[in-house]
Formats: structure tokens, sequence, C-alpha cells
């Protein structure tokens, strides 16, 4: 068993919107993840997936409305349900989602990860 710092794990990813993956827990992988700026609209039509914001303050856009969310906080999105994260600022975040879940739901554009880099 090995500690995993959060803090040193943040600081080895360089660019945003590329998500590592820092821990395997049953069938979920725990994911990092720096976000600046908008990120594209997307859905996960089989996966929920769980956003935990470790630092900063980050806006999750749904059609219906926005929730945002600071650091300590947390939202589950059911599958489904199509959403955008934006974060003004630089977030550091944490995503537990299913192994093999890509970023990018069932859109493929320039940030799309399927095969995330291991922390």
């Amino acid at each position: 068993m090995n500690k995993i710092s959060l803090r040193d794990a943040f600081d080895r990813i360089g660019e945003y919107w590329s998500p590592r993956v820092v821990a395997d827990v049953n069938d979920v992988q725990v994911k990092l993840v720096r976000v600046k700026g908008e990120f594209v609209w997307h859905r996960h039509e089989a996966q929920d997936e769980l956003f935990i914001v470790v630092r900063g303050r980050l806006r999750i856009e749904f059609r219906d409305g926005d929730v945002v969310l600071d650091a300590g906080d947390m939202l589950v999105v059911p599958r489904g349900v199509e959403h955008r994260p934006v974060a003004d600022e630089e977030v550091q975040l944490m995503l537990v989602e299913p192994r093999g879940t890509v970023n990018t739901g069932e859109v493929r554009e320039g940030r799309t990860v399927l095969e995330p880099e291991r922390l």
C-alpha cells in the first residue's frame, strides 16, 4: 500500500482537461485532472460521474441550470445527463467513474482521452 499525495500528483499534471488515473477501486477509477476554461457539452450514456473539487471553483452547466462547486464540494452527474464543466480559473478536480469512461462521453474532439495515463 502506497500513500498518494494529491498535491504532488496534481503538480505532475502539466496540461488542462487531460485526466490521469491515480487509483483503481474495484471496477472504478479515481482520476485527477486540472481544468480551466470551457469543456465540451457531452453525456455518458452508461456511466454516472462523480466530481469532487479539490481546489478552486467549478461550474457544471446543464441545459436547465448550473451547479457551482467549491473546494470540498462534490456532485454526481447521472448517466445520460448532458453537461459541460466550466472553470473560470484553474480547478483541481477528482473524478470517480467506471473504468473505461471517456472524458468527453459520446463526443470525440481534440481533448478526448480514450486511455488516460497513470500517475
